[in-house]
């Protein structure tokens, strides 16, 4: 992510997609409060991020749209409750990105199994780049 602009966008992208099940969890916003601190973003814009209209970008690297993607669902597991809401919304943004939705499904699938909703790396980016060949 080269610019702070576009980091306020993947933030508010996330503040946005963590309020879709009615609530703001305390452990979503500790999540939140950590990518912030990821992305470099002070604590004033990030809670500014809380009162504005979100605005959407385009991720130009796969790369980055399947990072993001993961933020997002990392973000859908912390209060450890997954809803129907939530399951419908991150599908809705990943097709949106231009994700696979066959490897979006085996990419929740594997998080929903995994006993800490945490997958490896090699895991996440070789589903996606199989889909790409």
């Amino acid at each position: 992510m080269s610019n702070y602009e576009e980091k306020l966008l993947l933030l508010a992208e996330m503040i946005t997609f963590s309020v879709v099940d009615g609530k703001l969890h305390e452990r979503e916003y500790l999540f939140l409060t950590m990518i912030a601190g990821e992305l470099q973003i002070n604590s004033e814009d990030f809670k500014a991020l809380f009162h504005q209209e979100n605005y959407s970008m385009v991720i130009k690297s796969q790369f980055e749209r399947v990072q993001q993607f993961y933020r997002l669902a990392l973000l859908m597991h912390c209060d450890g409750v997954l809803h129907e809401r939530e399951q419908n919304k991150i599908h809705e943004i990943g097709i949106t990105m231009g994700l696979n939705p066959h490897a979006i499904k085996r990419v929740l699938k594997a998080m929903e199994i995994s006993p800490t909703k945490i997958i490896s790396p090699e895991f996440l980016l070789e589903v996606f780049q199989e889909q790409l060949n």
